[in-house]
């Protein structure tokens, strides 16, 4: 869809996200303007002029005529400037293969395709888990009703087949199928955090007789078994503006798994943190990732010392439950791994 929109960008953003102490530090080697590139994000574009990204909300110059601070895209021309002895990032529409010395700041309309903005983050890398698996209770999928067979008989299935049900099925119509993956346990207390479902698919439900339920697939991401368990589809909302930012309370948690069963953490890994809604997590907050110091013999007094923890990256929390989240690991300095310590920036 074509829409008309107004040129000039701005992240017209709360400015109470950065609190006291927090100083937008321009990098070293901050160009004075950058051309957006395909595949840019804000974040990404930030990180080439801050040393902290997480800032960049401070960075956008502020103007009230746009609703949406993320309209720009590949080709608009950027540029770093100072106002009351304040960094600011501005640009202008304009055509960049022309004179460069020639920047014109006045607003101007276009038309542009939304699909082509650029998002906050590399919303790809997250796409597969913001609205299907889900972290649920102790005995919820025990409980739920199972996959019984696929028609004739079959043992799996795939979209568009029909496939039956057994079980208490609520009044729904629309259900998610999943299959128990990890528990998730808090490592310093014990304490039971919640068990991954993992999404396998979809399904609607046509008619049931007795406890017996026959449904179609509408969605496969695997293929569909036996003792598989359906639970009613969330209606959830998200935003894909999402906005990184720093928490508004403490929090100190850490690394309890890595998707797809790996254990090493690099940049755009998706990782469960044992914090939650409960700790006050939502989606944007981000944390600094801290990778565990060493125990290592003193070689004088002969004995073993642990060194401190030491910064090596930042995730950004996209989605929450109760007692855990799942985030983005947008910056990895260092390799990382599970058990590494994650706090406020």
């Amino acid at each position: 869809m074509k829409k008309w929109i107004l040129a000039l960008i701005v992240a017209s953003l709360a400015t109470s996200w950065v609190f006291a102490g927090d100083i937008l530090k321009i990098r070293d080697d901050a160009p004075n303007t950058y051309v957006v590139q395909k595949g840019d994000t804000l974040w990404s574009i930030s990180g080439i002029f801050l040393e902290d990204p997480w800032l960049w909300p401070e960075l956008w110059h502020f103007n009230p005529q746009l609703d949406n601070p993320h309209l720009i895209y590949p080709g608009d021309l950027l540029k770093l400037i100072w106002v009351d002895g304040k960094p600011r990032l501005i640009f202008a529409r304009d055509e960049v293969g022309g004179k460069r010395g020639d920047i014109k700041l006045t607003p101007q309309m276009r038309i542009s395709d939304l699909g082509n903005a650029i998002p906050p983050i590399p919303l790809d890398a997250i796409q597969a888990f913001l609205g299907n698996g889900r972290v649920v209770g102790k005995d919820e999928l025990e409980m739920a009703p199972h996959v019984l067979a696929g028609r004739e008989g079959r043992i799996i299935a795939g979209a568009g087949d029909q496939i039956y049900g057994r079980g208490e099925f609520p009044e729904d119509n629309d259900y998610g199928i999943y299959r128990r993956g990890q528990t998730f346990v808090d490592p310093q207390t014990g304490e039971f955090l919640g068990v991954q479902a993992l999404d396998i698919g979809s399904a609607r439900k046509l008619y049931v007789d007795d406890d017996v339920a026959t449904l179609e697939l509408n969605r496969s991401a695997a293929e569909v078994r036996r003792a598989d368990r359906f639970l009613p589809l969330e209606e959830l909302e998200f935003d894909s503006n999402f906005q990184p930012r720093a928490p508004e309370q403490e929090v100190v948690g850490e690394i309890i798994a890595v998707e797809r069963g790996i254990n090493q953490v690099g940049n755009l890994s998706v990782v469960i943190l044992n914090r939650g809604s409960r700790e006050g997590l939502a989606p944007g907050h981000v944390l600094a990732i801290y990778k565990r110091g060493e125990t290592v013999r003193d070689p004088v007094k002969r004995d073993l010392v642990k060194v401190p923890d030491y910064r090596g990256g930042l995730a950004m929390v996209f989605r929450s439950f109760d007692k855990v989240s799942y985030a983005l690991v947008l910056r990895a300095q260092v390799p990382m791994s599970v058990g590494d310590a994650v706090r406020n920036p």
